[in-house]
This record gives C-alpha cells, structure tokens and sequence, in this order.
C-alpha cells in the first residue's frame, strides 16, 4: 500500500497468537493500529510489545457482538489514530477449552449463537469502516474462518456452518469491490495457532511431549500472507491447513 493511503488498522479479536501477530506486521508497514477485545487486562502487554517494535496502538475493551460496542470502538478509533483503512476480523471463542457439539447434536440454536458470534458481527463492521474506504478508493479487510469452511468437519458442529457463512460473506465482498480500489479477503485456519489461547491450553492439558505433535500454524507466517494480500490485492482467500485433511472418511 502506498505511504500516502497508510491509515489505521483495527484488529477485530486481538488475542496473543493470530491477532497481535498481525497488529505486528502491518504496524511494521507504518499502520496504526487499534487492539479490541472482551479482555481489557491482557491490553497493557499487547500495547507494550507492540510499542517496544517502534508501533503506535492503542486498546478498546469492546465485545464485538454488541454493535453499540463495536460502533464505539470504531469511532474511538478514528478519533485516536484516523481513518480506518484495514480490518482484521478474527474473534476468538470465549472459552477456549470449550468443545462444540458435533453437528448431528447441533441444535438451530447453536448455529444461530455461532453465527451471531462469529460472522454476523463482521457484517456490522464492514457496513461501519466499508463507505469510508470506498470514499478513498483503499482499504483492506481480512475475515478469519475456520477449515471447516472448506472442508467438512463434523466435530466443529455449528462452528463450521458460521465459518462457512462467513468465508462466503468474505468471498463475496471480494468479488463486489473487483476495481474500487478496496480489497476483501478470507484467512482460513485449519490448526492451533502458536502462542494462541486454544494452543496454550492443549499444551496444558497433554503437556510439552505430545504437545511437540500437534497440528500447530505459525502466526507470523499467516500475519505475512495476510500483508502480502493486502498489499498485492491478488487472490481472495489464503488457507492454511496442518490438520492433513482434505474431506472426511467414507
């Protein structure tokens, strides 16, 4: 992105993997960036990590899910840091030793829940930061979706519905945006991310031996992918599997 279209950055679901890795990546680029989520009392060592690499960031406590919270974010975002010219949507799950129902005991209820947890709220935020960046012709937006999305996982239940609506929300907006100057995109996830939360708690619970086997993606590595389709606005999605399926058994 040219240094004259740098703008702010909202990471949407910043935790201590993914999230603050891609905060890292495009404050490198010279955005600055604004760090929301539930959890005010982790924000003080995010802002310090990212301050001690030269980035400017400041922290909103919101919870996505309410729009009066995410409208309020958004607006002390631009009031702090400027205009809102990328997006990273990527809320984590509110207990992350939490397992979903597998889907033949998925009730309409908890797809209705994961939907308006995980992709409902990245329609009101791109209806919020979207007239902004189409008035500037640049901007960015990144939805995080599980592998489930793509491949059928039974075990993540109504998760895998929601990660689905959501990548087809993000293709989607893709394809709209085709010559506005505007990029949407999709990061699919299949695996623990390192020094993630859901990570973190799978090594506790097998410990460090089996731990050293688990299906683990590097953060930094998805965070560069990540800038690269922002910065090439080439492709509309990336993923990123080291689960070692491509469909389910027969």
């Amino acid at each position: 992105m040219p240094a004259a279209q740098i703008s702010s950055m909202l990471i949407a679901g910043v935790g201590p993997g993914l999230g603050l890795a891609v905060a890292r990546r495009f404050g490198r680029e010279g955005h600055p960036v604004a760090l929301l989520s539930r959890h005010p009392d982790r924000h003080g060592s995010y802002l310090a990590s990212l301050r001690r690499d030269g980035i400017t960031a400041i922290a909103v406590a919101a919870d996505i899910t309410r729009p009066d919270q995410l409208r309020a974010a958004v607006t002390t975002t631009t009031e702090q840091l400027g205009p809102i010219g990328a997006v990273y949507f990527g809320p984590g799950a509110a207990d992350p030793t939490a397992r979903p129902a597998p889907i033949l005991q998925a009730a309409a209820v908890d797809v209705s829940a994961a939907v308006d947890t995980f992709a409902r709220p990245a329609v009101d935020l791109t209806a919020m930061v979207l007239p902004g960046m189409l008035e500037r012709r640049s901007g960015t937006l990144l939805y995080v979706a599980g592998l489930g999305a793509v491949v059928p996982l039974p075990d993540m239940g109504a998760l895998a519905v929601a990660s689905a609506a959501l990548r087809t929300y993000a293709l989607t907006v893709n394809a709209a945006l085709a010559g506005t100057g505007v990029y949407a995109g999709a990061l699919v996830i299949g695996g623990l991310v390192e020094r993630g939360d859901i990570h973190r708690h799978a090594v506790a619970a097998v410990g460090p031996a089996v731990a050293a086997g688990l299906p683990t993606l590097d953060p930094d590595t998805i965070a560069d992918t990540a800038w690269e389709l922002s910065a090439g606005q080439h492709g509309a999605e990336a993923t990123f599997n080291a689960l070692g399926v491509d469909s389910v058994p027969a």
